[in-house]
């Protein structure tokens, strides 16, 4: 076919614009940059504080909410024997040195009486904080209680509570982070010097990667006054950002290789890129942005924020691949391929037929039948194990214990349970009702002082809002927030305490909310939406492939072969973070669960980015077939043509995940994990077994579409011009 019948589409402009204005293309593409980056510095981000309805906890933070409490932050001072039992006199007078020094603290709103613990074995002073927003408001005290420490060295004075531990979980993850997203690079890079064996050719996709990283988080930022942001959007865009960039750069950069290898020139050989892997882009990064946008579905403010900043990342990604990329490649000609890595560009430049990919193939050309019959089999074995799935937050108890202020948590609430895990029951009713709510806390206290579910300490003292109408009391179990005691102490103050004592009040409303409340209502909160994303990636993202392929059954195979590759990585995380064979391979403590948002997170991006293989191998297929060449021939000669670029595309995929997969916390881990073994599976077992078994299988039938369907000729369709037809035209450029 004739160059004209591709140079119509978009992608092909585009690049061609580019390609013949490399110098307006890069100083735009790094004006738009800039633009973006000091947007979001110049608006800010806004933070979210609204965790959408998820059920009981939601309606108890509302009912908190109305009674307009002052938040004060509460630290507490634990004074403990090093060794042996608790010296009452010397801890009472360490106690008094720690309250007067405290006190003296102008951050400090109040301080209480020193409490000696239920077994004696511990000394408590409870330090209230005056409101305020300032990150280091508590460092006055842990340095006030690192002086009474320094000056006692007889007996350990340490101090904990939500501001401690979160100033240093801050310092200890924030570094966790760091080195990862600081590894990630060069690990990348290495990658990209492998598949290319050039220098300049592995830089141009990792700085297009960052670019878009960078642009995409100020677009977020200005985002997030629509719609708020949480902290981890950041991290989300960057794994999300260098996968997705990359892979397009590399796609890209690629097929303008190949085509300059047979003797087209740089403009031509844009074209031609643009015209093939250019739409395959396009199309992989509608699907991407689809999958993402399924997030909204599930009305929570995490999940939103995630999803403006992947489908913005995405869509930066695409743009830079069909504008920038397009310059630079033109602009750098040949010298794209300097300077060359000896060994590395011996092996890349290597012209011979590869030996590796059709000797993987045979099985599923041979014998599709049986292929696809033990592979499908294979992986639904795999995948067995998320039947089992238990879903559950991490709790103070997962994060890791070798920093000081944890270690001092664990012996904070073994000496005083109800500092631990605690249920929050808010009660709001009319002002002239109190005497009866009054009495209902004094019979639901008295009701779980006899429960072993339950712990009281008298640390806690109910508080009354100004009006008089809203009431919080904290409720303690001595179990571990994500333990099944903790659930059961939950199910049991819902269902039968709470209607025992406060559903005797006229006019009353009542909630259960807290770690516990959050954890179980989250978990089903989950479970209720995630049919309906599915749903709605599925249907939309069948709609694209139908459109872009012109085939229902190429549609219906990408679903199929994603869904195996999702179930699969569900079943390894399942198993290896439900269980406790991989704790000291992967350096964590297994809860029995896999984090609550996980499943519904993980699906969409696994959805979106095992489309960027799909989609890439697909082409390259029906290229061939568009060609005249048998469907079986054509599977063969689009997997095997394609597998340089895709194996390397997965590569760097699988090694920006399994970095996130060596992070401290224990949600990090589960994901980076996930991505990482469904991207690896999807690059090997699918691409190379599944998709060539069942097409082989398919044959002709591949193609199938209704007349609707097929009456449109897309203009993707067409092939690029072979050598011979592209000697007959005229050279452009």
């Amino acid at each position: 076919m004739s160059r004209s019948t591709y140079r119509g589409q978009l992608t092909v402009r585009a690049a061609r614009w580019s390609a013949t204005h490399p110098w307006r293309a890069i100083a735009m593409w790094v004006a738009v940059v800039v633009a973006c980056f000091a947007l979001g510095s110049v608006t800010g981000t806004k933070e979210s504080t609204n965790e959408g309805d998820i059920g009981e906890v939601t309606r108890a933070d509302n009912i908190v909410k109305s009674g307009n409490f002052p938040d004060h932050d509460v630290e507490s001072v634990l004074i403990t024997p090093k060794s042996g039992a608790l010296d009452q006199a010397e801890a009472g007078k360490v106690a008094g040195v720690v309250t007067e020094r405290m006190r003296a603290l102008g951050g400090v709103a109040e301080v209480a009486k020193p409490i000696l613990s239920p077994k004696k074995d511990a000394l408590i002073v409870r330090v209230t904080l005056k409101d305020g927003e300032d990150d280091n408001r508590v460092q006055p005290l842990l340095d006030a209680t690192a002086k009474v420490q320094q000056e006692n060295p007889g007996i350990r004075v340490e101090q904990v509570g939500g501001e401690s531990i979160g100033k240093a979980l801050e310092e200890t993850l924030g570094e966790d982070f760091k080195r990862a997203e600081m590894f990630s690079l060069p690990v990348t890079l290495a990658i990209l010097l492998v598949a290319f064996g050039a220098l300049i050719a592995a830089a141009v996709p990792l700085l297009l990667a960052l670019s878009a990283v960078g642009a995409a988080i100020g677009l977020a930022a200005a985002a997030s006054q629509l719609v708020p942001a949480v902290d981890a959007v950041n991290s989300v865009i960057l794994l999300i950002g260098m996968a997705v960039g990359v892979d397009y750069s590399l796609f890209y950069l690629r097929r303008e290789r190949e085509e300059r290898a047979k003797g087209r020139g740089h403009v031509d050989a844009v074209e031609i890129a643009a015209a093939t892997s250019g739409h395959a882009v396009v199309v992989s990064g509608t699907a991407v942005i689809i999958s993402m946008a399924g997030l909204f579905l599930a009305q929570d403010a995490v999940f939103s924020s995630f999803a403006v900043g992947s489908i913005l990342v995405v869509a930066v990604a695409v743009v830079g691949s069909l504008t920038v990329l397009p310059a630079l490649l033109a602009k750098l000609g040949r010298w794209v391929d300097r300077p060359r890595v000896p060994l590395l560009w011996r092996l890349t430049a290597n012209k011979t037929n590869p030996r590796l990919w059709p000797a993987l193939l045979k099985p599923a050309l041979k014998h599709p039948m049986a292929t696809l019959l033990v592979s499908v089999t294979a992986l639904l074995a795999v995948a067995s194990p998320a039947l089992g799935m238990n879903l559950k937050f991490p709790g103070t108890e997962d994060l890791p214990r070798d920093t000081a202020v944890m270690k001092a948590y664990d012996r904070l609430t073994a000496a005083f349970p109800s500092t631990g895990t605690s249920h929050e029951v808010a009660v709001r009713a009319p002002a002239d009702q109190q005497p009866a709510v009054k009495a209902a806390f004094a019979d639901l206290t008295k009701r779980t002082q006899s429960d072993k579910l339950f712990a009281q300490d008298g640390l806690e003292e109910p508080k009354v809002s100004a009006d008089g109408t809203v009431s919080v009391f904290s409720v303690s179990t001595p179990y571990e927030g994500s333990s099944d005691q903790a659930r059961d102490s939950l199910t049991k103050l819902r269902t039968e305490l709470m209607p025992q004592t406060f559903g005797k009040v006229p006019g009353v409303e009542y909630a259960v909310g807290g770690f516990v409340a959050a954890d179980v209502d989250y978990a089903a909160h989950t479970r209720e939406k995630l049919p309906l994303v599915i749903g709605f990636v599925l249907l939309l993202t069948m709609i694209v492939m139908m459109v872009t392929f012109r085939s229902v059954v190429v549609a219906v195979t990408a679903i199929g072969l994603n869904l195996l590759s999702a179930g699969a990585a569900y079943g390894v995380v399942t198993a290896v973070f439900q269980n406790t064979w991989a704790e000291g391979i992967l350096d964590f403590r297994s809860n029995g669960a896999v984090v609550s948002w996980l499943p519904l997170f993980l699906f969409v991006v696994l959805f979106g980015l095992s489309m960027d293989y799909h989609v890439f191998v697909v082409s390259r297929i029906r290229e061939a077939v568009l060609r005249g060449v048998p469907t079986k021939q054509a599977v063969a000669e689009g997997i095997t043509g394609s597998a340089g670029v895709v194996t390397s595309a997965a590569a760097v995929m699988i090694g920006v995940f399994a970095v996130f997969a060596t992070l401290s916390t224990l949600d990090m881990k589960q994901l980076g994990v996930g991505l990482a073994v469904a991207i690896l599976i999807d690059a090997t077992i699918i691409r190379a077994v599944v998709l060539p078994s069942i097409m082989t299988l398919l044959g002709d039938a591949n193609w199938w579409a209704p007349k609707w369907l097929r009456t449109k000729q897309p203009k993707h369709a067409v092939t690029t011009p072979t050598p011979e037809e592209d000697r007959e035209l005229t050279p452009v450029g």
